[in-house]
């Protein structure tokens, strides 16, 4: 990652109620750098499902803890060649995820709950979770797909 800047920083609660902000902001901001409106979907339900992942299982539904969200366009090396991405990073610091539990369910067990891995790996180009000093991470990546002939049509 040679180039990185800063598009959006948002500091947010716990609260289930404001992923209609975050769901709202990250849509406009995916379409104004260019994705294409399945990618600003398929962005935006990456990180609703994160978000209500954190809320859910990091705060056990404790509508008052910190969230901070960062957004940035970076320069990704994508099959040795680098490329536009937009990186998403995650923090809370809620209770440790334990990665045996991180595998989601097959999607042949038919049942509410349990897909939100699914989902968040199926939108996203890379996903990567880490923890140090006390704060969950969750780096999000979705590789800005624009090819010439895509530019012109709509």
């Amino acid at each position: 990652m040679s180039r990185s800047r800063l598009l959006l920083r948002m500091e947010l609660r716990s609260n289930p109620e404001m992923l209609g902000v975050v769901r709202d902001a990250l849509g406009q901001l995916a379409a104004t750098l260019g994705f294409s409106e399945p990618d600003c979907r398929a962005v935006v339900r990456a990180v609703d499902e994160a978000l209500t992942n954190i809320i859910r299982h990091a705060y056990l539904g404790d509508a008052e803890q910190p969230i901070e969200a960062s957004f940035r366009r970076i320069h990704a090396p994508r099959d040795g060649e680098p490329e536009d991405a937009l990186e998403i990073v995650l923090e809370d610091y809620g209770v440790t995820a334990n990665p045996e539990k991180m595998c989601g369910r097959a999607l042949e067990d038919v049942r509410p709950g349990g897909l939100g891995l699914h989902f968040i790996r199926e939108c996203m180009d890379k996903v990567e979770f880490s923890r140090s000093n006390g704060k969950n991470q969750l780096r999000l990546l979705k590789f800005l797909h624009v090819h010439k002939s895509e530019k012109g049509s709509s």
